[in-house]
C-alpha cells in the first residue's frame, strides 16, 4: 500500500520545547528526534472501541470454550443441586459470543463508512503483485533476514493477510459454527435454528461440529499469541508505532525517511 510521509517545518530549537530545555530535560539530540515525530490519524474510534471489546470477548470465549470442550473432572465445592458453575461458563461464552456477532457486523458496517484504513481487513488484492512481494519482504524481516523495516501508515501486506485470513474469514467460521451448535440446544423452530440450524445439515454430524468449532478455537490462540508478539516486537524494532496507534488512533513514525 502507498506510504505517507508528513514534512514538518524546520524550526529553531530555541523554539522547540523551551521549558524542557530550560530545566535540563531535552538536549540537542532529543530535540532533533522531536522533529521526526511524524504522524498520522489512522484508526478512528469505532475500530479501535471494537478492537479491544473483541479482543476481550474472544479471550473469555476462548477460555470458556476450552472449559466447555474439556469439563472440569470433579467439582469438589458443594452437591451439584448446589453448583451452577458449567452453567455460569456457558452463560459467559453465549454472551461473549452475541457481543462478538453485535460487534462484528457494526464493525463490517464501519468499514462502508469509515475511513479507507477501515476497510483494510475485509480484502486482499490478490492480483496485486506487487502486495505479494511485500508479503515477502515482511517474512525476511520477522526471520531477522531483513536489516531494516519498512514504514506503513495502516497494517502492513503480511498484517493485512492475517487479519483478513483468521479475523474476516476465521471469525466468521466461529460465528457460523457457534450459532450452529447454539440452534442446536435451543431446539427446532427457535430464531437461531431457522437462521443457523442448515449448517448442522451440511456438517451432518454434531460431534464433527463441535470438532470443527473447537478446531477453529485453537487456531484463534494461534493467531492471537503470534499478533502480541508482532505488535510487541513492531513497536521496539520497527519505524513506527504500533500498541499506541490502536490506543491512541495515530500512527507515528520515528524517521524522516519516506521509504
Amino acid at each position: 500500500m502507498a506510504e505517507k510521509h508528513i514534512h514538518q517545518p524546520a524550526a529553531d530549537a530555541s523554539e522547540i520545547m523551551p521549558g524542557a530545555r530550560l530545566t535540563g530535560d531535552a538536549t540537542a539530540a532529543d530535540i532533533e528526534s522531536i522533529r521526526r515525530q511524524n504522524s498520522v490519524y489512522v484508526y478512528e474510534a469505532p475500530v479501535r472501541l471494537w478492537h479491544w471489546v473483541n479482543a476481550a470477548c474472544i479471550t473469555i470465549l476462548c477460555v470458556t470454550g476450552y472449559f466447555i470442550g474439556a469439563p472440569l473432572p470433579s467439582m469438589q465445592i458443594g452437591e451439584a443441586t448446589e453448583q451452577f458453575v458449567m452453567g455460569y461458563i456457558r452463560f459467559a461464552h453465549f454472551a461473549a459470543a452475541m457481543i462478538v456477532t453485535v460487534g462484528f457486523f457494526g464493525r463490517i458496517y464501519w468499514a462502508m463508512v469509515g475511513n479507507h484504513h477501515a476497510k483494510q481487513m475485509f480484502y486482499v488484492p490478490v492480483c496485486n503483485l506487487h502486495f505479494w512481494k511485500e508479503v515477502l519482504f515482511e517474512l525476511r524481516w520477522y526471520l531477522f533476514i531483513e536489516k531494516k523495516p519498512k514504514k506503513y501508515v495502516g497494517h502492513n501486506p503480511l498484517a493485512q493477510l492475517a487479519m483478513f485470513s483468521f479475523i474476516t474469514i476465521g471469525l466468521t467460521f466461529m460465528l457460523v459454527t457457534g450459532w450452529a451448535l447454539y440452534a442446536e440446544g435451543a431446539g427446532q423452530g427457535s430464531l437461531p435454528d431457522t437462521l443457523m440450524g442448515w449448517v448442522l445439515g451440511i456438517v451432518q454430524n454434531s460431534q464433527r461440529l463441535h470438532t470443527l468449532h473447537h478446531l477453529g478455537m485453537w487456531a484463534i490462540i494461534i493467531f492471537m499469541i503470534i499478533h502480541i508478539y508482532v505488535a510487541i516486537r513492531e513497536d521496539i524494532m520497527s519505524r513506527q508505532s504500533m500498541v499506541s496507534t490502536m490506543i491512541s488512533g495515530h500512527r507515528t513514525f520515528k524517521d524522516d525517511e519516506i521509504e
